[in-house]
């Protein structure tokens, strides 16, 4: 199975679907993003870039909300929090100060810009 996301003017991702493998053959016998991409326009409307939900290719998985840099050829996710950066490798977010690495649970506190540990009581 192949997955294509629809992309709207500002090449934001609004829904991604599957498609069969079948649909993505050419003539030659080989799969074919163009031929994808054009099933899913002739039946659904609309501008579709095939997306990996491994990871395999356009470094992210798309998801409804983010958006497909092209000249990245990548999708990137919606920015979670208003310090944290692009890696340009990864096209993933990244936060300002890393997430310690003692093991334990944490959660980034966007107010004091900062990672809480989470506590239990026991």
């Amino acid at each position: 199975m192949a997955h294509f996301a629809e992309l709207n003017n500002e090449n934001t991702v609004t829904r991604v679907i599957v498609v069969a493998n079948a649909e993505l053959i050419d003539e030659n016998g080989n799969e074919s993003e163009a031929k994808g991409a054009k099933f899913c326009a002739d039946h659904f409307g609309g501008r579709w870039v095939q997306t990996s939900y491994s990871g395999s290719f356009r470094k992210n998985y798309a998801g409804a909300g983010s958006t497909y840099d092209a000249q990245r050829d990548a999708f990137i996710g919606p920015c979670p929090f208003s310090g944290w950066v692009l890696n340009d490798d990864t096209c993933q977010w990244e936060p300002p100060i890393p997430m310690p690495t003692d093991g334990g649970p944490y959660y980034w506190d966007e107010a004091t810009t900062s990672w809480i540990e989470v506590t239990t009581n026991e």
